[in-house]
């Protein structure tokens, strides 16, 4: 399987949530992962916030975001490119969706292009919701 790794899915990995284990399965099964240089913003911003927070010690923070830099080496970034911007500014089938959504739906539709077998790995109903309207696989099932 080819996957876009949208940020729900990475951040419930980074923390040890529920779902972290099926998405650590998934991403490491599959064929490539793609992501957006967006879900590495909003997962150190999720780091930063939970050793302010005093969620997470400084030393976790930082041996998670170790654990997602060693990760995302191994992943196709996309940038956040004219196209996808563009692309994120028009309607998706089910509105309203935030900005940040758009974004990562926006990346996937680009990446799509490319990688036709495209399926899109989130927790967020949002954009799990549209990826399907879409025409995407979501994953998890």
């Amino acid at each position: 399987m080819i996957l876009y790794s949208e940020s729900s899915a990475v951040v419930s990995w980074l923390l040890g949530e529920s779902t972290a284990e099926g998405v650590r399965r998934l991403m490491g099964d599959s064929e490539l992962v793609v992501a957006s240089e967006l879900t590495l913003v909003e997962c150190d911003r999720v780091l930063i916030r939970a050793a302010s927070s005093e969620v997470l010690s400084e030393a976790d923070a930082a041996d998670r975001r170790a654990r997602l830099a060693a990760a995302a080496v191994h992943w196709n970034l996309l940038k956040l490119d004219d196209e996808v911007l563009e692309r994120a500014r028009r309607p998706f089938p089910l509105e309203p969706i935030r900005t940040l959504d758009a974004l990562h739906l926006a990346s996937a539709l680009v990446a799509r292009a490319a990688l036709p077998d495209l399926a899109i790995l989130s927790l967020d109903e949002r954009v799990r919701a549209n990826g399907e309207r879409l025409g995407f696989r979501v994953a998890p099932d």
